[in-house]
């Protein structure tokens, strides 16, 4: 059985592909519980992609004959620390290292290069060092559902980018998702601001570990995620 979804070039990580934590929840809504979420390929825009279920529960997003991602149901295994206040996360975006020179600059998620209000706006920074970033973020009307709380696949792109920046940390370099295993603890409302925080997990080579969550102002974890970063440049 195979659905069909499109990433629309709002969506945008790179200029010319899909965001990776919103194409991962595109495909992760194919999916009961928690799930991992692998990216193959970079995931092309305004796209049919056609998303295939097998019969042990994991699911294929392709483009013709390219594999595109591949999504299976998994518990997620993550120690979540405290998120800082409100208030320490928008003092630790005014430390966000990429408002000049960002490598992507549209990106849906953290590109200062967007229209106001067009992209998510979550610009992580440094809290007190580089062993925990945080943001503030409002959600706007349109990425809502009818109840009000944030659509799952802006709850995974909400997952993605912050992860990157606790990544790759002082290093001068950047990275591409390769992987995001994430998983709603609770619906996340929309009608007032969160805290989007991150953390490094470590390193094996070119991959680069972290976690990421969205917590409310009083500190209620909602989601979390373990991300897999592949480093650019070697």
């Amino acid at each position: 059985m195979s659905d069909t979804v499109t990433i629309a070039s709002r969506f945008n990580g790179p200029a010319d592909s899909g965001n990776g934590g919103y194409s991962c929840g595109r495909l992760a809504a194919f999916v009961e519980g928690p799930a991992r979420v692998r990216l193959h390929v970079p995931p092309p825009l305004d796209t049919p992609l056609a998303v295939v279920r097998h019969a042990d529960g994991h699911v294929d997003m392709r483009d013709g004959d390219t594999l595109v991602a591949t999504a299976w149901p998994a518990p997620l295994e993550l120690d979540v620390p405290a998120p800082p206040d409100l208030a320490a996360a928008a003092a630790a975006a005014t430390r966000f290292r990429f408002y000049e020179g960002h490598l992507f600059p549209t990106c849906f998620v953290c590109g200062p290069g967007r229209p106001a209000h067009d992209g998510l706006g979550i610009f992580a920074g440094p809290v007190s060092d580089w062993g925990l970033l945080a943001a503030p973020w409002r959600p706007a009307v349109d990425l809502l559902d009818a109840d009000g709380f944030v659509r799952g696949e802006f709850v995974w792109a909400a997952l993605d980018c912050p992860g990157c920046f606790a990544a790759i940390g002082e290093n001068e370099r950047t990275a591409v998702l390769g992987e995001l295993h994430a998983e709603r603890l609770a619906p996340v409302p929309g009608d007032g601001p969160l805290v989007a925080y991150a953390w490094p997990l470590g390193q094996e080579g070119r991959k680069l570990f972290a976690g990421t969550a969205l917590a409310t102002p009083d500190g209620r974890v909602l989601a979390r995620a373990r991300a897999i970063w592949i480093a650019l440049g070697g």
